[in-house]
């Protein structure tokens, strides 16, 4: 079994460094054209995967907008999920769980155990009731080779207040970035175990030099990060995936036009890392 930093590095070794986000936002619903309903939700997720899942690595469906409908949305998200996979491209589930003991387990089932319809290639998990509470979804990803993204260091301004908040001579930042530096410690190409750190940062004040994993850069585009960012923020030699959804999804409904925007993304990152 291949564990997930290494599938995740042939992906964009295979088709550049980008994640694409599938949000089903009502605005973007309403400049589609489609109705803010479980049928507007499916017609719009289906073109983004049709658009983007044969050529981008990574799609990141964000799970709040299809729950919002219910067990309709539920499943779509579930097709989201199975059509993209099938199509090559990784998929990395938006759920930002995060909880203690069973209930944890059982997100980790959910979200990261073989034969459930919510399991993608890895799923976002908040480390904020302590990294250790996170264990049931370490060790199931582990098992299954999937992957997990971490929050570290989030764009809103109140994330500041608890993640860069200091603690034995630390930041809460840094010892969410050392926890996940010890889980992938000694695995090639790296390990399974990213961070999520925002591309819109004006600096991470964190040492990423241990990480051995992937980051998870989301804001570039529509929140006002471009591919300089990148650089400026993490420099070279690190395994950085970009992820950006409206500036790409608002070409839609045109299943073309999103590829297109997607692509001549894809290739101003490449470009400029």
């Amino acid at each position: 079994m291949t564990g997930f930093g290494a599938r995740l590095a042939a992906a964009v070794d295979a088709r550049g460094a980008l994640c694409v986000g599938i949000d089903p936002h009502p605005g973007l619903l309403d400049a589609w054209g489609l109705p803010r309903d479980a049928e507007g939700l499916e017609r719009f997720a289906l073109t983004c995967v049709e658009a983007l899942a044969g050529e981008i690595a990574v799609l990141k469906p964000q799970s709040a907008f299809f729950e919002a409908h219910g067990s309709r949305g539920v499943a779509v998200l579930e097709r989201v999920i199975a059509e993209a996979g099938a199509a090559g491209a990784l998929v990395l589930v938006d759920a930002k769980r995060g909880d203690i003991g069973s209930t944890m387990a059982a997100y980790a089932q959910a979200y990261l155990a073989d034969g459930s319809p919510l399991a993608g290639d890895a799923v976002t998990l908040s480390p904020y009731l302590g990294f250790g509470s996170l264990e049931p979804a370490l060790a199931t990803a582990e098992a299954t080779g999937r992957g997990v993204f971490v929050l570290a260091l989030t764009s809103n301004p109140e994330g500041a207040q608890v993640q860069r908040a200091r603690a034995d001579g630390r930041s809460v930042a840094q010892a969410v970035v050392d926890a996940a530096a010890a889980r992938n410690a000694g695995a090639v190409p790296m390990g399974s175990v990213g961070l999520v750190v925002g591309a819109t940062l004006a600096e991470t004040g964190v040492d990423l030099n241990a990480l051995n994993g992937p980051i998870l850069a989301p804001g570039v585009g529509a929140q006002g990060a471009g591919p300089a960012d990148l650089a400026r923020l993490f420099g070279a030699g690190r395994h950085v995936l970009p992820t950006s959804s409206r500036d790409v999804l608002r070409h839609g409904p045109d299943a073309a036009a999103v590829r297109a925007a997607a692509l001549r993304l894809r290739d101003e990152v490449a470009a400029t890392v």
